[in-house]
């Protein structure tokens, strides 16, 4: 079966790696233009555009991001998967090497906005394990006609071509991609759009750290004022700053007392009304990080935002808005992949088992309990309940 549309294989590459030491192996860096891996920023007021370097200063650097990106992918991690075939549910909800296939799937979607998925031979010609490959190292090799055909997976200087099907038309990689509207091959994700306001709270962020090193508090300046008009020479500049550096300066020395001599006087400066609303464009950009990633900012903890009556609510509209629909679109992804492997691949979330759901769930069945006008097995199958085998109405 093929399921990039009407193409022919061609001459293709070898088989993908058996296992997550294979996977491991062999690797791929994607030719992305915006997301290549290794760049990096020199510009004043710029922040960084390669993957690598954003994932970096976003995930690996900045709190608000990670969490955002870690509440989503453990969700749809936690969502519980149903389907007609039991093995593929066990397939699918198997550890591969470690890895949590459904989570890992999220948080390279919302990170890179591809993921990449491995089918690896069980030996017999099925399905034995399902592992997520490093996106940033995978790129897509289209025929004459820009359909994909394979898949180049670079690690360093090692490159292995991995088929996009086997020779039976099944898949051999699924590819699941967030939408993009400039590009036919790569989906889009969250990172870049979150780029910006992650460069403005990291930076914030340092200018904190920064006036805690400086006794957490505004500097101030030291005024030579001998009265002759005279100034300092040289040396007597070095020494007084040495000596400022070594026994004022720092956290350690906050509110230690100041004896000056020979004309010096110590004049301290206020925060200005823009170091004053500091803080305030920390938590502006904090709640951007949050809102790029799906996340409703009062779930992190954020002050200001009151979008939401409780957290209550906004527990369900981050369920509703951002972890369910990102795990049917992954399971329906893998249930299309999987179709020339499992007679039935149908996979879905089960509503009814999610805990942050249950009163949506209790106020259904109420309404379909009290309507009157429905059968038995109009109510059954309003609520998703599979009819009763040889019984009446």
């Amino acid at each position: 079966m093929k399921w990039f549309g009407r193409k022919s294989l061609g001459a293709q590459g070898t088989q993908g790696t058996q296992g997550a030491q294979g996977a491991q192996g062999a690797a791929g860096e994607g030719r992305r233009p915006a997301l290549s891996p290794g760049g990096s920023v020199a510009a004043l007021g710029s922040w960084p555009t390669s993957y690598e370097a954003q994932v970096r200063a976003g995930y690996l650097e900045n709190a608000i991001a990670q969490r955002a990106v870690r509440m989503v992918a453990e969700g749809v991690a936690a969502a519980p998967v149903t389907g007609v075939d039991p093995e593929l549910v066990r397939l699918v909800c198997r550890r591969s090497a470690g890895q949590v296939l459904v989570e890992t799937i999220a948080a390279q979607l919302l990170l890179h906005g591809n993921a990449f998925v491995q089918l690896l031979d069980d030996g017999r010609g099925g399905v034995g394990e399902l592992y997520a490959l490093r996106p940033e190292r995978v790129s897509v090799e289209p025929d004459a006609n820009g359909w994909p055909v394979a898949f180049r997976y670079r690690v360093g200087a090692q490159v292995q071509q991995l088929a996009a099907e086997d020779a039976r038309g099944r898949a051999a990689v699924v590819h699941i991609k967030a939408f993009h509207p400039l590009d036919d091959h790569y989906g889009l994700g969250c990172l870049g759009a979150a780029a910006g306001a992650i460069a403005v709270h990291n930076a914030a962020a340092r200018w904190n750290k920064a006036l805690l090193d400086n006794a957490a508090r505004p500097s101030g300046a030291l005024v030579y004022d001998p009265g002759d008009g005279g100034v300092l020479s040289r040396d007597q500049f070095d020494r007084l700053r040495a000596e400022m550096e070594a026994g004022f300066a720092g956290a350690a020395n906050a509110g230690r007392p100041m004896l000056l001599e020979g004309g010096l006087k110590w004049q301290a400066m206020s925060l200005t009304p823009a170091d004053m609303d500091f803080n305030g464009l920390k938590a502006q950009a904090a709640r951007e990080i949050a809102l790029a990633f799906g996340v409703p900012p009062m779930l992190l903890g954020l002050p200001g935002d009151n979008t939401y009556a409780n957290y209550r609510e906004a527990n369900r509209a981050l369920w509703r808005l951002s972890i369910l629909p990102l795990a049917e679109r992954i399971l329906a992804e893998l249930s299309q992949g999987l179709a020339g492997h499992f007679a039935e691949p149908a996979l879905s979330v089960d509503l009814d088992r999610v805990p942050a759901l249950a009163e949506d769930r209790e106020r259904l069945w109420g309404q379909v309990s009290g309507a009157e006008f429905l059968t038995r097995e109009e109510k059954r199958a309003m609520v998703g309940v599979g009819p009763v085998v040889g019984a009446g109405l």
